[in-house]
């Protein structure tokens, strides 16, 4: 989708701008997308096929070039505790992930990181951090093979 300006994208990079911010995040959240403002997102972020019930908590980055599809959850392993008493400290997404239909990436503590290049397999519920260009996926998540990479 390099560099292409959907109304997805618009709005997605619009929430980071003084005066349309906050429209632009209500117009997500209208569309069944919650990207908080405080997630800082590279360029060239695709939301396949308008990323309906895509859910990322404001704890975390996003790199450039991640493809993200719809269902995809970014957020707390522990939310039956108090976020007081949360060890969570975010989740960072590298540059040149994927993350298909439904996955699940949830940090039960510190800092979880999906490295350059990895996919996350469609419906997968992720708890570890991943290497670069791994194929992780099923429930739990673990690393099934090897992305190959692109000269």
């Amino acid at each position: 989708m390099a560099n292409r300006r959907d109304i997805y994208s618009i709005l997605v990079y619009g929430r980071e701008r003084k005066y349309i911010g906050k429209f632009a995040y209500f117009a997500l959240k209208i569309l069944g997308i919650e990207i908080p403002v405080s997630v800082r997102i590279g360029k060239d972020l695709e939301l396949a096929h308008g990323g309906f019930g895509v859910v990322i908590h404001p704890k975390s980055k996003i790199g450039e070039g991640v493809k993200i599809y719809p269902g995809v959850t970014l957020g707390r392993a522990d939310i039956h505790l108090p976020v007081e008493f949360s060890k969570f400290e975010g989740i960072e997404i590298e540059d040149h992930v994927v993350l298909a239909s439904g996955a699940k990436i949830l940090c039960k503590e510190g800092t979880l990181r999906i490295r350059q290049g990895t996919v996350i397999g469609a419906n997968s519920v992720l708890f570890d951090s991943t290497g670069e260009n791994e194929i992780w996926a099923g429930i739990p998540a673990r690393c099934i093979g090897e992305r190959e990479t692109l000269s």
